[in-house]
């Protein structure tokens, strides 16, 4: 598929962006790569692959986001961690009315207080973005794990 290298650099620039951003716990700033009629998704490979409807994690709005950062900084009861993905490049599935689609691996570890790090998640991003002046925006962001098994809770962004 040929892509425009705007449209490339851009994607590229969104994913980097997506996976620094949590990873410094700049949440609120993760929110804003996002469109205001967004989707975010966490759901699982399996689920996927047998057309079942379970999802791990539904915002289907962009304030939605911003009730579930604001509940895990001040309601939520977590183990405090500091996260780390791997995002691999990202390949284009194409595009439609300006909506473009890619998908990426990722590998998410977290490290505990105490220094252990382990694998939290792994599986792939179907992203679908629009481009807003120069920069990428989210408008559907769907999280597919290879498993459901979660050894913690859920509580921040994968």
């Amino acid at each position: 598929m040929k892509v425009p290298d705007v449209i490339r650099h851009a994607a590229s620039d969104l994913m980097a962006e997506y996976g620094l951003l949590i990873d410094e716990d700049r949440l609120e700033d993760w929110v804003e790569l996002f469109a205001e009629d967004c989707d975010y998704k966490v759901v699982t490979r399996e689920n996927v692959e047998q057309g079942l409807p379970n999802i791990l994690i539904w915002c289907d709005n962009k304030d939605m986001l911003r009730d579930r950062i604001a509940s895990y900084r001040d309601v939520n009861e977590y183990n405090l961690h500091w996260d780390r993905h791997i995002i691999g490049l990202p390949r284009f599935c194409g595009e439609a009315a300006g909506v473009w689609t890619l998908e990426a691996s990722y590998s998410l570890f977290q490290t505990d207080l105490e220094g252990a790090s382990r694998l939290f998640s792994a599986g792939r991003y179907r992203i679908e973005f629009r481009m807003d002046g120069e920069a990428a925006r989210i408008k559907t962001a769907t999280v597919i794990a290879d498993t459901g098994l979660i050894p913690t809770l859920l509580a921040s962004p994968i």
